[in-house]
């Protein structure tokens, strides 16, 4: 005989005295994270270990704590490391559009990017002063004075020449020409037409020779003013050369230990003496436009700028980066651009670092599910680490949707440990649909959402009270409000043998209890409290509930919690509501009669229920085989319903429910309303354990005290679930008070001898079932059934018989 659950069973309390304190306030912070043995020991592997790939994975649900460890762990990791270098883009003078990049010492960017600002405007005070020097003047002056000498030198020789044949050289804006000349007076065009052709053959023959002279002594010009621009090319760069050459030395002597600023350092230099007139003249291109801009002038100047990307001036050991926002841009870093004239452009100065460059030679944390949501981050993230390189790039340009000219800065090598946060769910989609996931993340640290409940772990839980309570200057719980605390987290847990580990989910509970404690101006928070914030938060979320409860009271939906009835069973159901979870009954039906299609699920058939439901109750056809159809082929046709249930249904807990129906059909025998069922079964008549036992219970005593307890009420669950009992103090008193009833059952016969009050029977050396019990009546109404369907062939027997 099945007998009742003792008070003992329904809610697994915790004596206030246990806790040996009378306040948080006496205990010691927590120092370390609870119940995550196995997760932290991953941590511990994944953040030590160097090799390539073992970056990591933590899986986990929200509120287990996995951020605040992995945020701990990894500190105490990058504070023991030494500070990774930094990282400045400059321009490239030998190629614009590939600007490189530039690797200097922890603390040496920003001073850096100072020497070379202050190196350029020493430059730009130095170079205007030493071309206006009289030094310079002077032998600007002699070497022009050269050129000037040489060309009146040839100059005369011609004209002597052109003398001496009787011609002028006249010089006109294309340049010189020759004119005849007779008795002293130049000849007009006109004149020298109207002259004796043998006079105008013998000039035309004169001026042909001095023409070829004269084209000679124009290369001579060219020649001469060739030679005279080098000239001052040299001189000028001589002079700027003396004049920052010791700027430029003395910056390189200070950076002589590294060869990529010494190297920079004199294509700069280069770069300055090819572009002197710069600095000399102060940009007069410039101000020659038709609207001068004041940042045209010092736009020349930008690409002797140093643009910092990376400055670790600030962090103390490797750095630890946190991107909430893990855009490709965020990630990879982008280059800005600016509007000019209505067009945009871009150059080295805009390159804006990620935070895969902030976080090089350290750690970088990104929630998965933000990185999965975000276009290319994922893919991109994955090349940077196989490839140990962060290139900085429009993702369009990968695809190639841009064909336009653009930057292509130089990468920089990528060292950094990437742990991604994400749920188990995910872990096993990437790892099922990306075979290179498993390449890149060698480390799982998997958070569990229950710890064991011993007495040590009940000692950290109050430890863990005490850090919250000190950490956000809450008031301090009593012992009795810990134990409260301890019990809420045994609920949560849906374990009396757990305690969850959903520490955000019980730090909001302690929250709201010293909310209701303040409002009381209670010097500590007491178990009082902690129940007021569990019911006030579960009286906010509700409403649902109390709307179907409601529809039960009024007959809407139709529950009945009195009388007997033939083939029907209360079954209860759990729904969701995504912060909220309640239990709600539901009345099932089975109907029976002469046939060959076995248990027909009308819920399947109407495409409402889940496949599941409909293995649950495909096992029922399994059950009913093995226990009465040895003798006799199963002949019924058995439809099972959850009535008025238009939501569809998953699940296989009612399926003792559906078979407690159908045993009731066939044998004729009521089944108690006053009881709901729950619990999954399998082909050998054991009752299993269901999901949200506590909800389901609780869901069903609400109705019954809606519609007023009889004394009767109560709840038939699978004795497995008793370890998952912690009910509500209401129901458990209700129980105690002899108002409401819990059973456990492990089997469908002590199942169906408490919904019927008649002994299930057992089976004989004969093969036939006690008399008077409830296999005996099913067997013996399937017999007979059987024996009716003889009388009503199958279409294919009478296929047979009509052919012969």
């Amino acid at each position: 005989m099945v007998e009742e659950l003792s008070i003992e069973n329904l809610r697994k309390t915790l004596d206030p005295n246990v806790m040996r304190c009378k306040t948080t306030q006496e205990l010691v912070p927590l120092g370390e994270i609870i119940g995550q043995e196995r997760a932290v020991r991953a941590l511990k592997f994944g953040l030590r270990i160097r090799d390539k790939g073992f970056n990591i994975y933590v899986a986990g649900y929200p509120g287990t704590g996995r951020r605040t460890a992995v945020k701990n762990f990894v500190e105490e990791c990058a504070r023991v490391e030494p500070v990774p270098p930094e990282w400045c883009y400059v321009n490239n003078f030998s190629n614009q559009y590939q600007p490189d990049a530039i690797q200097l010492p922890a603390g040496k960017g920003q001073e850096f990017q100072g020497a070379v600002k202050n190196l350029i405007e020493a430059i730009r005070t130095a170079l205007p002063k030493a071309f206006e020097s009289d030094d310079y003047a002077a032998k600007r002056e002699a070497t022009i004075r050269v050129l000037e000498k040489q060309r009146k030198e040839v100059i005369d020789k011609l004209n002597a020449k052109a003398q001496q044949e009787g011609f002028l050289i006249q010089s006109t804006p294309i340049g010189l020409v020759l004119i005849p000349v007779i008795d002293g007076k130049p000849l007009k065009e006109e004149e020298l037409l109207s002259l004796p052709q043998k006079m105008k053959d013998l000039i035309q023959e004169k001026r042909g020779r001095l023409e070829s002279e004269l084209r000679n002594s124009m290369r001579q010009f060219l020649d001469m003013e060739r030679k005279i621009r080098e000239e001052l090319k040299k001189l000028n760069r001589d002079i700027a050369l003396y004049a920052i050459g010791n700027l430029v030395e003395d910056l390189k002597e200070k950076y002589k230990a590294l060869p990529e600023i010494i190297s920079y350092l004199k294509a700069m230099q280069n770069d300055i003496l090819d572009n002197i007139e710069q600095f000399v003249k102060g940009g007069e291109a410039q101000e020659q436009t038709p609207f001068p801009v004041p940042w045209m002038k010092e736009a020349s100047f930008r690409k002797y700028e140093v643009n910092v990307i990376v400055d670790n001036s600030n962090v103390k050991g490797a750095p630890v980066v946190t991107e909430f926002n893990p855009t490709y841009q965020n990630l990879f870093g982008a280059t800005e651009k600016e509007a000019q004239f209505g067009a945009l452009v871009t150059d080295f100065t805009m390159i804006r670092g990620g935070s895969l460059h902030k976080a090089n030679g350290g750690y970088l944390i990104i929630p998965v599910e933000d990185l999965l949501r975000n276009p290319f981050s994922y893919e991109g993230l994955k090349r940077a680490l196989r490839d140990e390189k962060i290139v900085i790039e429009e993702p369009q340009e990968r695809l190639g949707f841009i064909s336009i000219k653009s930057l292509k800065p130089q990468p920089i090598p990528l060292k950094v440990k990437v742990i991604l946060i994400g749920n188990p769910y995910l872990y096993q989609q990437l790892l099922a649909l990306d075979m290179e996931f498993t390449k890149l993340f060698k480390v799982k640290a998997e958070f569990d959402t229950t710890m064991v409940r011993t007495e040590e772990n009940v000692k950290r839980y109050a430890a863990f009270v005490c850090t919250i309570c000190k950490k956000e200057n809450l008031k301090h719980l009593d012992a009795s409000g810990l134990a409260k605390i301890v019990e809420y987290s045994q609920r949560i847990a849906q374990d009396q043998q757990k305690l969850s580990t959903r520490f955000a989910e019980v730090g909001d509970i302690i929250r709201e209890a010293n909310f209701y404690a303040s409002q009381e101006k209670s010097e500590v928070v007491t178990a009082t409290h902690v129940k007021k914030a569990i019911e006030e938060k579960i009286y906010r979320s509700k409403l649902i509930q109390e709307k179907i409860q409601e529809m039960i009271s009024r007959e809407i939906l139709l529950i009945d919690t009195e009388t007997e009835k033939v083939g029907q069973v209360n079954g209860l159901s759990v729904m969701g509501l995504g912060d909220f979870a309640f239990g709600n009954p539901s009345r099932v039906t089975a109907s029976v009669g002469l046939g060959r299609g076995g248990v027909i699920d009308i819920e399947r058939e109407a495409k409402m229920g889940g496949p599941i439901h409909t293995k649950g109750v495909l096992i029922l056809s399994g059950y009913l085989n093995e226990k009465y159809a040895q003798d006799k082929p199963l002949s019924l046709s058995a439809r099972l319903v959850f009535e008025q249930n238009y939501g569809g249904v998953e699940g296989d807990s009612a399926s003792s429910t559906e078979l407690y129906s159908i045993l009731s059909a066939l044998s004729g025998l009521p089944i108690k309303q006053s009881l709901a069922v729950t619990g999954s079964v399998n082909q050998k008549g054991e009752v299993q354990a269901i999901g949200g036992v506590n909800e389901k219970i609780e869901g069903f005593f609400e109705v019954c005290k809606a519609k007023g307890f009889t004394g009767k009420h109560g709840v038939m669950i699978p004795a497995s679930n008793v370890q998952n009992l912690m009910l509500k103090e209401e129901v458990v008193d209700a129980v105690k008070a002899g108002k409401f009833h819990i059973y456990s059952v492990k089997t469908i016969d002590e199942g169906i001898e408490v919904l019927t009050g008649t002994k299930a029977g057992k089976r004989r050396k004969d093969n036939t079932f006690e008399e008077g019990t409830v296999n005996f009546m099913v067997d013996k109404q399937l017999k007979s059934m059987a024996e009716k369907l003889k009388e009503f062939p199958s279409d294919a027997e009478t296929r047979i018989k009509s052919k012969n």
